[in-house]
């Protein structure tokens, strides 16, 4: 009762394709693809914007006149 054989995920895929069709069945791959491709973009961008703000911005120095207190 284990896993599955070869026979029961090939009737099962004649049954999904019955179901959906061959083209739905294509979109639905390319929809998949195109939303892995965004989140690996995403991804990429965030850790890529989390370095730059992990680096220390350079120091702002500031010009005043120090008088003495009357």
């Amino acid at each position: 009762m284990g896993s599955f054989s070869i026979w029961h995920w090939l009737i099962v895929l004649v049954i999904i394709m019955l179901v959906f069709g061959t083209k739905k069945l294509r979109n639905i791959g390319s929809d998949l693809g195109g939303a892995v491709r965004g989140f690996k973009e995403g991804v990429k961008e965030g850790s890529e914007k989390a370095v730059s703000e992990s680096q220390p911005a350079a120091p702002k120095t500031i010009d005043v006149e120090a008088r003495e207190k009357s």
